[in-house]
């Protein structure tokens, strides 16, 4: 590796400094096809929710629309012109999977509900003082912003877990 490769001559290079994974072969543009279509990707959400106004409920309806018509159409025709149904997979939710879901949410939940009780009754003034401070970010952030703007461009969920 040259010298060009280091940042203000020092040991480790930029994509070192960056992780030197996937995410820094994405921000140095080593990976061209998968960076430019993150972008572009990004570019049609923001036109898509931002510029024509739709919300993520609204276009989810209008493609759910769009896909149970094109079905009913197809299957329709199809028996009319003797051709096959549309190729619809059988989906089914299994009990196991329901019920490991709601152990994980219930788990999830009384956690949430104990670290409440704490905080409720004064036990915890440290967390208090964590979960009044991330309130407080995220009601000036969400002042400022929108919703989907602030999911883009943020990583929201990650300070909702660290609480």
């Amino acid at each position: 590796m040259g010298s060009s490769d280091r940042l203000f001559s020092r040991q480790r290079t930029v994509h070192q400094i960056l992780g030197g994974g996937l995410a820094a072969d994405l921000m140095l543009w080593r990976r061209k096809n998968l960076t430019a279509g993150i972008l572009v990707v990004t570019l049609a959400a923001w036109v898509v929710f931002e510029i024509s106004g739709y919300t993520l409920l609204s276009l989810s309806s209008s493609v759910l629309l769009l896909l149970f018509t094109v079905l009913f159409l197809w299957a329709k025709s199809a028996a009319i012109l003797n051709r096959p149904s549309p190729p619809i997979p059988h989906l089914h939710i299994s009990e196991e999977v329901t019920n490991e879901a709601a152990t994980l949410i219930r788990y999830h939940v009384n956690a949430l509900l104990s670290v409440f009780e704490d905080i409720a009754l004064g036990r915890d003034s440290e967390m208090f003082i964590k979960v009044a401070l991330s309130l407080l970010l995220i009601s000036v952030i969400g002042s400022v912003t929108d919703f989907l703007t602030l999911g883009y461009t943020s990583k929201f969920h990650g300070l909702v877990i660290s609480i």
